[in-house]
């Protein structure tokens, strides 16, 4: 009941007070922990791909152990002192795994830049939230960004964490953030992380693979609800959910861009290098910087949809476990 009433809680203090800028957030320290382990065990494994590749697998190992373990000691102390401290401990935890508000913060921003016709601003903002070169991007280029990477970050910055969350309380939301961190810094198909991020990308793959088909059936859901077309939503859904290299990401995006009758995705620029890519979507509208509040409210109603249906199963869980 304590995990249950903690992601309720936490839900709850994410929607209303994001990431308050200056407080220590866990992702930054599982991010140092990575790049602290990195060149240990470069320097450990051989300069080969297979070496890499065992090298990246065990940092892999280590950190998704750490950020597990170490939640799970903290709750676990708290639990013999008091079960109230427990719950607000747990809470907190809950609350910085989640992202609904920062997400939603930090893509308005884009958006207000747009609206004022400050490009160079805009593309400051959208760098923040999205993996590839901006400098090259243009104003339907910048918006497209925001809208994919709200769309994306439905399933990555919300759904799944609270899949594991209902799964396994704090300690299992922090190991899927440490999974997802994992992949965010070394899942590149370009050196130097071409074989020593392949087993975080893979693994992030396995772990996203069920979470990011959950998405897609909420955020229909979400656009039912918001009087979006849902026929087309559906149907761009079905035609375009693997128009991506990574077999997740476009659960969401195909879904939002059916519902939004937007065209998304497409050729971009990462670490200097053109990475060819198909669209998802048609274009039934031209995009316009006005689409990313409306990505925005999508991806709040199916964050509300999604806490019913993992508080449900949270529910579930305990009684079946007795």
């Amino acid at each position: 009941m304590i995990s249950l009433y903690a992601m309720l809680i936490g839900f709850g203090m994410d929607l209303l007070l994001g990431d308050p800028r200056g407080m220590p957030h866990p992702v930054i320290w599982i991010g140092r922990l990575i790049s602290a382990l990195e060149p240990y065990l470069r320097a450990i494994f051989p300069r080969t791909p297979e070496g890499e590749r065992r090298a990246g697998g065990v940092l892999w190992l280590l950190t998704a152990a750490v950020s597990t373990a170490l939640p799970a000691l903290v709750l676990w102390v708290c639990a013999s002192i008091s079960p109230w401290l427990r719950l607000a401990v747990e809470s907190v935890m809950c609350w910085q795994i989640l992202a609904v508000k920062s997400l939603r913060t930090e893509s308005m921003k884009v958006y207000a830049a747009l609206e004022t016709g400050d490009l160079e601003a805009s593309r400051r903002a959208v760098s923040m939230i999205v993996g590839r070169d901006t400098a090259r991007l243009d104003r339907d280029g910048v918006t497209r960004a925001a809208v994919e990477t709200v769309a994306e970050n439905t399933s990555d910055g919300v759904v799944a964490p609270l899949v594991f969350l209902a799964l396994g309380g704090a300690p299992l939301g922090f190991f899927y953030k440490a999974v997802n961190t994992m992949d965010s810094m070394l899942g590149y198909v370009e050196p130097p992380y071409r074989d020593f991020g392949f087993f975080p990308a893979k693994l992030d793959d396995v772990m996203n693979f069920v979470p990011a088909r959950l998405s897609a059936l909420l955020m229909l859901g979400a656009g039912g609800i918001l009087g979006m077309d849902v026929r087309r939503g559906f149907r761009i859904f079905r035609r375009d959910r693997y128009n991506h290299a990574s077999p997740n990401s476009a659960q969401t995006e195909s879904v939002c861009a059916g519902l939004l009758g937007l065209r998304l995705a497409g050729d971009a620029w990462y670490h200097g290098v053109l990475h060819e890519k198909p669209t998802i979507g048609d274009p039934a509208q031209e995009i316009r910087p006005g689409d990313i509040p409306r990505a925005c409210r999508l991806m709040t109603v199916t964050a509300a949809l999604a806490l019913a249906v993992c508080a449900g199963t949270r529910w579930l869980l305990m009684g079946l476990w007795g």
